[in-house]
């Protein structure tokens, strides 16, 4: 990232150019601080808005930081919106806006549109994580029940230069949709979200503020979000300063590194978290090998809730490959799954590991494998049966990772 802030905040700023610094999201806190770091003397406001927990440690001392809730907005979300807008607002013609964006934010930053009261948008956001929808089809939800996100930041600053440097947390890297694109022209429209309700039907179970919201939306009766084209947009640079391309080629040179083959998968994590479990673990089956293989995936799956339990897309991937591992003649693979941001869903696990033992261990433990899963409940078996993975904040969000490691066919047998 630093080449990328000396780029946007050095260089590329006349000498004395002053800064107003929002670091959004779950890296926003080691963004804040490396921006703080190389140019203390630009920044004339700084503020950081990332999840609870992930501030500590980064002495930030000298910006103002609010801690809020992720996944499901709450009300310190909603000031915490209110306070970037107020400080996009305060940025003069002659200033610098630096928008330090990672994933996250859209939560992290959520302010409802009038007549739609915060219970509702977070129900709303809730049914959204649950119903097995793309981060693409959630945000361009989530942004038109936003007074933040899909450009506003950037249509409401009075800075004569917005400069934008994002981690990407979403395939493809598309700025309209990390975080929301608070700063970025925004493609979709108030129909295409009441299209998304009803393609996963939502559309009678969301409240009914937001629906009335969409509803008058469509019919022009809400101002859209700026789109591309809009002036706002002509001051606005974007950067991606880290992505899960950079996440997974460093897993390849470590596994190198190990004496392993490796297998770039590439960004292939895409549907539902259980299905790809499946297949990965069927991937790892068709490895014949004279070295250790590494096999490195990486994306973000989702996870259509059916279920009352607990758990995150990681370790629902985990779980489904290891009762696939435990059904297969060839048992020595090792996968483990897991969020780069140290989180996955509404638990303290980053992921999960699965081998071809880890339904046996479950049940020696009392927990079932299959029942779990299909309860959705895999946090709590792999909380039984040893597997979690657990790194807490990582200071970065760069969507998922899955690590697939295959001993050579002669330690296998050496085992055996």
């Amino acid at each position: 990232m630093e080449q990328g802030v000396l780029h946007v905040a050095g260089a590329a700023c006349r000498p004395g150019t002053q800064l107003v610094v929002i670091a959004i999201g779950k890296a926003a806190a080691p963004m804040a601080q490396a921006i703080g770091s190389l140019v203390p003397e630009r920044i004339r406001t700084g503020l950081v808005v990332t999840k609870d927990g992930h501030a500590k440690g980064y002495g930030l001392s000298d910006f103002e930081v609010l801690e809020t809730s992720h996944p499901v907005p709450d009300e310190r979300c909603a000031d915490a919106g209110r306070r970037v807008l107020e400080c996009a607002a305060d940025a003069r013609e002659d200033e610098v806006l630096l928008v330090l964006l990672s994933g996250g934010a859209s939560s992290l930053i959520s302010l409802p549109p009038d007549g739609v009261e915060l219970d509702d948008l977070a129900r709303t956001n809730e049914l959204l994580l649950g119903c097995g929808a793309d981060i693409g089809e959630l945000n361009a939800v989530r942004k038109h029940v936003s007074q933040v996100s899909g450009g506003r930041v950037a249509a409401s600053t009075g800075a004569g230069r917005v400069a934008v440097l994002a981690v990407s947390d979403v395939s493809g890297d598309a700025i309209d949709v990390i975080g929301s694109g608070p700063c970025a022209p925004d493609p979709s429209r108030y129909q295409d979200a009441l299209e998304i309700l009803a393609e996963y039907g939502l559309s009678n179970l969301v409240p009914a503020s937001v629906m009335a919201h969409l509803q008058r939306g469509s019919e022009g009766l809400e101002p859209e979000t700026p789109k591309p084209g809009d002036a706002s947009f002509a001051r606005v640079e974007h950067e991606i300063v880290a992505s899960n391309a950079v996440a997974r080629e460093a897993a390849l040179r470590e596994a190198r590194s190990l004496g392993a083959q490796t297998l770039a998968l590439g960004e292939c994590l895409r549907g539902e978290a259980r299905d790809v479990g499946v297949r990965l673990a069927a991937l790892a089956q068709c490895v014949e090998n004279d070295r250790p293989v590494c096999l490195v995936a990486g994306g973000e799956s989702v996870v259509r809730l059916k279920g009352d339990g607990i758990g995150g897309r990681n370790q629902e991937l985990a779980l489904a490959a290891a009762v696939a591992l435990a059904d297969t003649p060839r048992s020595e693979a090792v996968l483990l799954a897991a969020g780069t941001d140290g989180t996955d869903g509404p638990t303290p696990a980053a992921g999960g590991w699965a081998d071809a033992s880890t339904v046996a261990r479950g049940e020696t433990e009392g927990a079932d494998a299959r029942a779990a899963l299909d309860r959705n409940d895999s946090h709590s078996f792999f909380e039984a049966e040893g597997g979690l993975f657990v790194t807490g904040p990582t200071g970065t969000n760069v969507m998922d990772l899955v690590l697939v490691w295959v001993p050579a066919a002669s330690e296998s047998k050496t085992d055996e």
